[in-house]
């Protein structure tokens, strides 16, 4: 009986037949953590009498979420974060290098990697055909002292892709489209495993947002195959010798299977206060919007830009409405600069902040006010998310921002073209 990708990946690193439901103990490739939980990981990891990291070359430090640090107890972690990495010879990415989604993609993931992350968007790397995963502060400890790590064998829902996305669809459609279709709960501990002819048409930067969500529908992983859009990718990041093809195997056995149509697929809208609480755009014209917000490890890469840019250019921003852009990484910052995006952006009216998650989790540069509605091409949009429990997030693509802020509602991207 053939195996899906998380089995395949779970049995190379555990070197076991692994199958769903089995507990295998696995060696881990990466391990990382962020600075909103790297201190509580690094006090377990002394606590638990452990002194080195097993692989401190794949150990690394994120200071991205509070970055830079905006009050005396953030930058005071950053402080035990950098000690602990000069410490331990970890690797520290520090402030204003990036989302750390964004450079384990650009940096470290592998094809059949198992990578944990102390976040529960490192669900991200699956984009690259690795096992990434969210795990708590002290399962990541113990991964980072050990280099190694029990897991269960996930059962596996196959969703089927055919076709090719529309003028002004996004894969961040696709992924709202799936969870308001399943639900939040609806592949909880889980591997959503994608396939199929139109897998072939979405680019990696493509496939890392459909990734990076696939935890809000409770999956452990986001799981695409490693092929040519891979070698590609790899390619131009300069990191060709880390292909490797992966696949599932045709007869791999699947706990669901699920049919999308990529040329079937709307602009849709995830509104307050649920990721599934999914609606077209062209339903919501009548949504006023203060902020929106372009960025994060879901939607801040250099197509993601350069879309925005290329739709607002030679147009005029939305009086009432202010608009922030985020770069995910300083490699995305630069590329952005060269290509003249930046430029255009500042010139339009964007407020460009640092690369790193900024207004995402509401600890700064952008928190929105009361009764005010924040557009985010983010992932969440929990009641309080972006540090106002009395403001209004709703998600949606860089096309459906971008069309966003040109009209001061809601707009289906489809509208302005």
């Amino acid at each position: 009986m053939g195996k899906t990708l998380a089995e395949k990946i779970l049995s190379d690193r555990s070197g076991t037949d692994a199958r769903a439901h089995d507990i295998v103990i696995s060696r881990v490739d990466l391990v990382f953590v962020q600075d909103t939980t790297g201190p509580l990981t690094i006090r377990l990891f002394k606590e638990a009498g452990f002194e080195s990291a097993a692989n401190p070359s794949r150990t690394v430090l994120f200071m991205d979420h509070a970055a830079p640090s905006p009050a005396r107890q953030l930058s005071t972690d950053h402080v035990v974060m950098r000690e602990f990495g000069r410490d331990c010879g970890c690797v520290v990415s520090e402030v204003g290098e990036g989302v750390c989604h964004q450079i384990v993609a650009e940096r470290y993931a592998r094809p059949g990697d198992v990578i944990v992350g102390a976040d529960s968007h490192s669900v991200t790397a699956g984009a690259l055909g690795a096992f990434g995963t969210g795990m708590g502060s002290s399962d990541v400890a113990v991964a980072m002292a050990l280099g190694k790590n029990w897991f269960r064998v996930p059962e596996s829902l196959q969703v089927s892709l055919s076709g090719r996305l529309s003028t002004m669809v996004c894969s961040k459609d696709l992924i709202l489209h799936l969870i308001g279709l399943i639900g939040a709960d609806g592949a909880t501990y889980m591997a959503l495993e994608f396939s199929g002819p139109g897998v072939d048409t979405l680019s990696v930067p493509d496939r890392l947002v459909v990734s990076n969500m696939a935890v809000e529908a409770g999956a452990k992983v986001g799981l695409f195959p490693s092929d040519e859009r891979t070698r590609d990718y790899l390619m131009q990041v300069g990191r060709a010798s880390d292909y490797v093809p992966l696949a599932a195997d045709r007869d791999a056995q699947y706990a669901q299977r699920i049919a999308v149509a990529l040329d079937s697929l709307v602009p849709v809208v995830s509104c307050p206060h649920t990721v599934d609480n999914v609606r077209p755009a062209v339903e919501l014209g009548d949504v006023h919007v203060d902020q929106v917000f372009v960025g994060t490890c879901t939607n801040g890469r250099l197509e993601d830009i350069a879309l925005v840019a290329d739709m607002v250019a030679g147009r005029k921003k939305s009086p009432a409405t202010r608009f922030l852009v985020a770069p995910a990484s300083r490699d995305v910052l630069l590329q952005a600069i060269e290509k003249g995006y930046v430029a255009s952006l500042v010139e339009f009216g964007a407020v460009i902040l640092p690369p790193g998650c900024a207004a995402c989790l509401g600890l700064h540069q952008g928190i929105p006010g009361d009764g005010e509605v924040c557009l985010s091409t983010a992932n969440r949009n929990f009641k309080g998310r972006m540090g106002n429990p009395d403001a209004y997030v709703y998600l949606a693509s860089p096309a459906t921002a971008a069309a966003t802020v040109l009209c001061g509602v809601i707009t289906d991207p489809r509208e302005i073209v």
